[in-house]
């Protein structure tokens, strides 16, 4: 019986033994999310690293290509449409730029401020990643018929609605 549980299950079944004092049902989703998280993870890493892209990296260029033309943003904006600190945008920053994929100009609104901006060969890279990584993630969720991944995707939009604070 016990070959037969995942995982967490297994976790839950020790816990429940050692801790028959407490609810440990939530393992159940919390536990496997967190799992499946990290899985998901490290096989959208693989497509970035085809690309010589770490996941920050991705990150970075695909916000600045979603801002549509000109394809820039102000470094702060960055951080906030990624949720990294500023120190360390402004690390992915530094190394994007070496790597010829943004550029750093003074703003033309203000002027002590900076935008960072795609530059072609950063457009390209970021258009060519993606797509491939939209066919990673159609794979990875074409393991779940449509029927599930719509409900799936309406739970987790309903939680994720309830938990994380709106965004202006």
């Amino acid at each position: 019986m016990a070959d037969d549980l995942d995982h967490v299950a297994r976790i839950q079944a020790e816990w429940a033994r050692e801790r028959p004092d407490v609810d440990v049902r939530p393992q159940g989703v919390i536990g496997r999310l967190h799992r499946l998280g990290g899985l998901l993870t490290e096989q959208l890493c693989v497509v970035y690293r085809r690309f010589g892209l770490s996941e920050g990296d991705f990150d970075v260029l695909a916000t600045l290509r979603r801002a549509g033309e000109p394809y820039e943003r102000a470094p702060s904006e960055l951080s906030e449409h990624t949720m990294v600190t500023t120190g360390a945008m402004t690390k992915r920053i530094d190394r994007l730029e070496r790597a010829g994929l943004v550029s750093r100009r003074r703003s033309e609104t203000d002027g002590r401020g900076r935008v960072v901006a795609l530059t072609d060969a950063g457009r390209e890279l970021i258009d060519a990643a993606f797509t491939e990584h939209m066919r990673n993630e159609r794979r990875l969720l074409d393991a779940l018929t449509a029927e599930e991944a719509a409900h799936l995707e309406a739970l987790l939009t309903a939680w994720l609605g309830r938990v994380e604070p709106p965004q202006s």
